[in-house]
């Protein structure tokens, strides 16, 4: 799915992500751009292979500049993870030890109600090989582990990091919805309004056949309405599915190939030439 929108507000807060040792810039990258999908903005990276910064990454993360340009390599985890009250560790394999294990749903809950209480949270992901040794789990609070399939559990860096920023972003729905949002407003449709579609559909349909066996064709229109008239449209959807029938429709019994348009075809549709293969 594409497409940004600069003139609303740029989401920047939440849990630190925390990659130890990540090989590849391009993961590197990946990351960053799922972290700006879903709100997140600070990476910190501990010992990347082929060093920081690194030009792959920049062009992978697909305009995620913020992130890319606000990235802080550490030498080692503990130097990462020292300004953090709360850490969780992913891992899809199992641990042997006491620390929790828990969904993404519920770390994200628990993620969300730290950072709003003013501590500072952080998610830890290992290696794309092998993930994170026991000893850098050890230096998180709880774990985190995916519900994948046994047989095929290991993801990669960047859909982990994805899971886990979707689920961040979902766990504060409430204060999302708060952000300016215009969405485009809609009119209630009226009964003539939808009747209007009614004659249009049918017309369209009796065209071509559609009501078949003659006998039955009053019962079909029936249904046809009732399906049409299960929802309240707006004036707007009206307008659309019309739009569409006019556009498929474009020769009817009352006009003929190679007959005018209807006197209700939308404007665009009568300015084009005539095309017969467009008629099946």
């Amino acid at each position: 799915m594409a497409g940004t929108n600069s003139e609303r507000p740029l989401l920047t807060e939440g849990p630190v992500i925390i990659l130890v040792e990540p090989q590849m810039g391009e993961n590197i990258g990946m990351v960053a751009r799922a972290m700006a999908n879903f709100g997140l903005s600070e990476l910190r990276l501990v010992n990347p292979r082929d060093g920081w910064p690194n030009e792959k990454a920049q062009a992978a993360a697909s305009k995620a500049d913020h992130v890319i340009e606000g990235t802080k390599v550490f030498e080692t985890l503990e130097h990462a993870l020292a300004d953090l009250n709360f850490v969780y560790a992913t891992t899809a394999r199992e641990r042997d030890g006491f620390k929790p294990v828990r969904s993404p749903v519920v770390a994200a809950d628990t993620l969300r109600a730290r950072f709003r209480a003013g501590e500072g949270t952080g998610i830890l992901f290992g290696r794309e090989r092998w993930g994170l040794t026991n000893e850098e789990v050890a230096l998180a609070d709880e774990i985190v582990t995916f519900p994948v399939n046994p047989a095929f559990a290991s993801l990669n860096i960047a859909q982990a990091v994805l899971l886990m920023s979707y689920e961040w972003m979902k766990s504060g729905m409430d204060d999302v919805a708060s952000v300016p949002f215009q969405a485009t407003e809609q009119t209630p449709s009226t009964k003539d309004q939808l009747f209007g579609l009614f004659d249009q559909l049918e017309d369209a349909l009796d065209s071509r056949g559609y009501f078949h066996p003659a006998e039955k064709k009053s019962k079909m229109i029936d249904n046809l309405r009732a399906v049409l008239s299960r929802r309240a449209f707006s004036k707007q959807e009206i307008s659309v599915l019309r739009g569409v029938i006019s556009s498929l429709d474009r020769f009817t019994r009352k006009t003929p190939r190679g007959g005018r348009f209807p006197a209700n075809a939308p404007a665009d549709v009568k300015d084009r030439p005539d095309d017969d293969s467009s008629d099946e």
